[in-house]
């Protein structure tokens, strides 16, 4: 049994079952999996100032093993280098890699928030705030995946954004089958209509990478 036939089997993966597979990415939800994370892919404790990234080649190649086709989801930053890099990567390592601008929303920070942040500080009258990027896919999602629907058997998301499961009820009714990846809190309803859940835990070793923290400002 090659590495890949052991990696399949072990998340109960198979042809036989699931068929064709298209997968969709939201990576908006999957960049921050693992951004808690204290210990590694082996359980080993992470040294202080590493954190656990996704890397994109490696998320890619992750999904190659069992599927046909990969379509990545992600709100785009033209004012971040960060932002416009995963972009690119997306672009050489998808079959398709769907983008929108990012909408910046104002959040004023509580009592212990300014000291846990990363971002950029801002202040008025009201007080200090940052900026959080949001971008929703959930539309474009659920488009791509009716669009493409006579193309696979099953479609495997990536995502714990409970707003899908009415995708999957839909997806069901169609005599397809619902892989779902996805970490943390996960809505019950989701999960239910999924034929296989895979905890994102499984994978980290499969599509992460260690790297240095920003440091606070």
């Amino acid at each position: 049994m090659d590495l890949q036939e052991f990696t399949l089997s072990s998340l109960e993966i198979s042809e036989e079952k699931f068929g064709r597979i298209y997968s969709f990415v939201d990576f908006g939800n999957v960049n921050y999996w693992y951004e808690r994370d204290e210990r590694d892919a082996e359980d080993m404790a992470l040294q202080s100032g590493d954190k656990l990234v996704i890397g994109i080649e490696k998320l890619a190649s992750f999904l190659r093993l069992f599927s046909d086709n990969r379509r990545f989801y992600y709100g785009i930053d033209l004012r971040n280098k960060k932002s416009i890099h995963i972009t690119k990567l997306a672009r050489d390592n998808f079959n398709k890699s769907i983008t929108k601008p990012i909408q910046r929303i104002k959040h004023y920070l509580e009592d212990g928030e300014e000291k846990n942040t990363t971002r950029d500080i801002n202040e008025d009258l009201r007080g200090k705030y940052i900026y959080i990027p949001k971008c929703n896919f959930d539309v474009e999602i659920c488009v791509d995946a009716i669009r493409f629907l006579d193309k696979y058997d099953t479609l495997c998301l990536m995502s714990s954004d409970a707003d899908f499961d009415y995708l999957f009820e839909f997806i069901r009714r169609q005599k397809k089958r619902v892989i779902l990846i996805s970490s943390g809190y996960v809505m019950k309803d989701l999960k239910n209509k999924a034929d296989l859940n895979i905890n994102a835990q499984r994978i980290k070793g499969l599509i992460t990478f260690i790297k240095q923290k920003s440091r606070l400002k």
